[in-house]
């Protein structure tokens, strides 16, 4: 029979995740959906239950002279109005699902889910976060693109959790964050972008794009990225060919029942065409 965990504080979660295999769950928007039974019936949960939202310890939002750090149980609400949460992820927030949900809801709950749909993981990717995992052994801090290795698979152990977010401070000129879905509010994404780009002196020195949906994880490549820097805005214009040609290897979308992997994959390029099209040589 499944047991249902309600820890009293994070000391006490992290020594039940040391004695036993317990399913992590705190806002439950994903989790309950992907558990869900016929109408009337409970949801399906193979293992044990570790209830977290009550922890306070992990309810916040805060920041200092390099980074905000974003608790685990802090809702998405919560974080979408928070003066320090970057302008490119409040935007996301903003597009994702709806009121109810994203007062329940919780951005370590959306990382831990893993999914390549993931509307809040595409700014994330882009934003450099890291995630911090607590267990009962201590703590360790990893980049959240290497965090996630495939579809709902991440690096996350059995004994561990998602502690807090940490999301660099950094400043663009410019930011652009594109959803493509079914409708526009409450809606799974088809295909997403985000972009940013800062210019010095009619030079590129950073440009990013990270895209959601079109492979089993978010699409970045620092690789291609590196590439661009210092160069002149009319020049990486002249070679938006090339550019999209290196992204199209990347970008490697499936068909299933939101959408088909060539619509996808022809609007992920149009996206990071249109924003490399619209950079502006002074801000």
């Amino acid at each position: 029979m499944v047991k249902h965990i309600i820890p009293s504080d994070l000391k006490s979660a992290l020594e039940h995740l040391s004695t036993g295999t317990f399913q992590v769950i705190a806002g439950g928007t994903d989790l309950m959906i992907q558990k869900r039974s016929t109408a009337g019936t409970p949801p399906h949960f193979e293992k044990d239950m570790l209830y977290i939202a009550n922890l306070r310890e992990l309810n916040y939002c805060r920041e200092d002279a390099e980074n905000l750090h974003i608790g685990a149980t802090i809702t998405l609400e919560e974080i979408l109005h928070h003066q320090a949460t970057p302008k490119l992820l409040k935007l996301v927030i903003s597009d994702m699902a709806s009121p109810g949900i994203r007062h329940t809801g919780t951005l370590a709950g959306n990382i831990a889910n893993a999914s390549p749909a993931g509307d809040s993981l595409v700014a994330l990717y882009l934003l450099d976060a890291l995630v911090v995992l607590a267990s009962k052994k201590g703590e360790r801090i990893i980049p959240l693109e290497k965090f996630i290795t495939g579809v709902r698979r991440t690096l996350m152990q059995p004994d561990e959790l998602i502690k807090e977010i940490i999301v660099p401070h950094q400043h663009f000129d410019h930011i652009k964050w594109v959803k493509v879905g079914g409708r526009r509010a409450d809606a799974i994404s088809k295909v997403a972008f985000a972009g940013a780009y800062t210019i010095t002196n009619k030079r590129i020195s950073d440009l990013r794009l990270s895209f959601g949906a079109v492979a089993p994880t978010v699409v970045r490549s620092h690789e291609i990225e590196e590439t661009l820097k210092n160069r002149f805005v009319k020049d990486i214009k002249g070679d938006l060919k090339a550019i999209l040609e290196k992204y199209y290897d990347l970008i490697t979308p499936i068909d299933d029942q939101r959408s088909n992997k060539i619509y996808r994959q022809e609007v992920a390029l149009n996206l990071a065409k249109d924003f490399i099209m619209n950079i502006k040589e002074e801000e």
